[in-house]
């Protein structure tokens, strides 16, 4: 009875995570099997690659030359150049940045004022006459009629210590030329291990004159570079707070 139970519950949490929770379960005792060569234009999902591409040239032949219009190779330059074409930026990050603030104020303010005397007459007398019968002054000083007095201090403190290092390699391909000639390129890479994805994005705009005859560039020769080094996934998901909590520290004021 037990195990119905347990095979019962198995089954109803199968149907509560998908199809892929049931094609697991069956697989259970068994080795993964490998898929079967296809066609990948026919797998569903599949969409062709768009990309921007050049303008296309004209193909003319010269008599008496080895030189075809269009042509890239025979002691062409082939680094990038036109919209379409790949070249590979070389990221080489390594910053570190150490910062130390402290801040301390202090200030005393201290005012006095007294009116023993007004208009010539003595403000005592002037007030046991306005004043009603009875009221007795006491040992009032009218020497220090106003005093006021405030005292402030302030003191914080903060500090950064930041170091961050990134070396990779990645393509990336020429999507504009702009009037002046330098060239806006942008590369993307997905790498997908079990059930974590890696992203990597480079974009920016570079120099024609600085890219390498290997044509390779540096992520310092890119002016408005981009990068960033990321991932999504189970892995990712666990590290990251969970949108309640997110919510909250966004709303509550302390």
């Amino acid at each position: 009875m037990r195990f119905k139970y347990f095979l019962v519950t198995a089954i109803a949490a199968s149907s509560l995570g998908g199809c892929s929770a049931v094609e697991r379960l069956k697989d259970i005792g068994e080795t993964p099997k490998l898929s079967a060569i296809e066609n990948p234009v026919m797998q569903p999902g599949y969409r062709p690659v768009s990309m921007p591409m050049p303008v296309p040239e004209k193909v003319s032949y010269s008599p008496n030359s080895l030189w075809r219009t269009g042509a890239r190779a025979f002691f062409e330059d082939q680094r990038a150049r036109r919209v379409g074409d790949i070249l590979t930026v070389i990221v080489e990050i390594t910053d570190k940045a150490e910062l130390d603030n402290a801040t301390k104020r202090n200030r005393d303010n201290e005012e006095n004022a007294g009116i023993p005397k007004l208009g010539g007459y003595e403000v005592s007398k002037l007030l046991e006459k306005i004043l009603p019968r009875g009221v007795d002054l006491g040992d009032v000083d009218l020497s220090d009629f106003v005093r006021a007095s405030s005292d402030s201090k302030s003191e914080g403190g903060g500090g950064i210590d930041r170091e961050e290092k990134i070396t990779m390699k990645m393509a990336a391909v020429v999507t504009q030329v702009l009037p002046n000639g330098n060239l806006v390129i942008e590369g993307r890479q997905e790498v997908r291990v079990n059930y974590e994805m890696r992203e990597l994005i480079v974009a920016g705009v570079a120099r024609p004159e600085d890219i390498t005859s290997t044509n390779t560039i540096p992520i310092s020769k890119i002016a408005e570079a981009r990068v960033s080094y990321g991932g999504k996934g189970q892995i990712t998901d666990v590290q990251q707070p969970r949108y309640g909590q997110q919510f909250l520290d966004i709303l509550l004021p302390f």
